[in-house]
């Protein structure tokens, strides 16, 4: 079935808080990375410009920067309004309001979509999805999943986890996931179940503290490598 713009709520993150949610490191930067599930970020453009190599994957891609940027605008509004509306669900530290976070997602959608005809003629955003991906075994150094696995735990269940995790580690040895709670800002009831299978696939699950927080207690990623042979 074909995507329906209509369904998405296209909010988009800058370059700064992907490097705070993920812990990411200058060396971290300097490899090849692939962000799955990366919808209307600054992430690409900035770190374009910056002279890394990110490759962004969203079926989001299908549409136009300016049919995402006319649904992000249909939908601002109401998504701010239930978030001055719950003020004991938020952390006011990297964001200082409600308005602050409205800024900082125009800020990023007008970065994303400044560079997104640019960026898809560069092959840096592709239209895909989990939980199977096109690309070639190990061809990317850092996978890294923003605001999907886990945030939408009611929708997915935990065998799409699961798949969609073996599959970003097919293609990246190290994968990145935060957060790790739902939207209705519980612990991911799919969490425990994952760790659990990864690690007896033989693989390195390591829950760890981030230098950002926005929904109350997301101050945690999942990281996964693969066990030294």
């Amino acid at each position: 079935m074909a995507m329906q713009l209509d369904n998405v709520v296209p909010f988009g993150r800058l370059f700064d808080e992907y490097v705070r949610m993920f812990n990411l490191t200058e060396t971290d930067l300097r490899g090849s990375i692939l962000s799955v599930a990366d919808g209307p970020a600054g992430f690409n453009a900035q770190g374009t410009e910056l002279g890394y190599t990110i490759k962004s994957v969203d079926p989001l891609y299908c549409f136009s920067a300016g049919e995402i940027k006319q649904r992000f605008d249909a939908v601002v509004d109401n998504i701010i309004t239930q978030v001055e509306n719950t003020p004991d669900d938020w952390i006011w530290s990297y964001h200082s309001s409600p308005q602050d976070l409205r800024k900082n997602r125009e800020k990023a959608i007008q970065t994303f979509c400044q560079d997104f005809a640019q960026g898809k003629a560069e092959n840096r955003y592709e239209v895909g999805e989990l939980p199977q991906l096109k690309y070639p075994d190990s061809s990317y150094d850092l996978g890294l999943c923003s605001h999907f696995l886990f945030l939408y735990s009611d929708q997915f269940d935990r065998t799409f986890h699961l798949n969609s995790i073996c599959e970003m580690l097919r293609v990246c040895p190290e994968v990145r996931i935060f957060p790790l709670l739902t939207l209705s800002l519980q612990p991911s009831p799919h969490l425990d179940f994952v760790i659990e299978a990864l690690t007896k696939l033989d693989y390195q699950c390591k829950i760890q503290p981030v230098a950002y927080e926005l929904q109350r207690n997301g101050n945690k990623m999942l990281k996964i490598t693969a066990n030294p042979s």
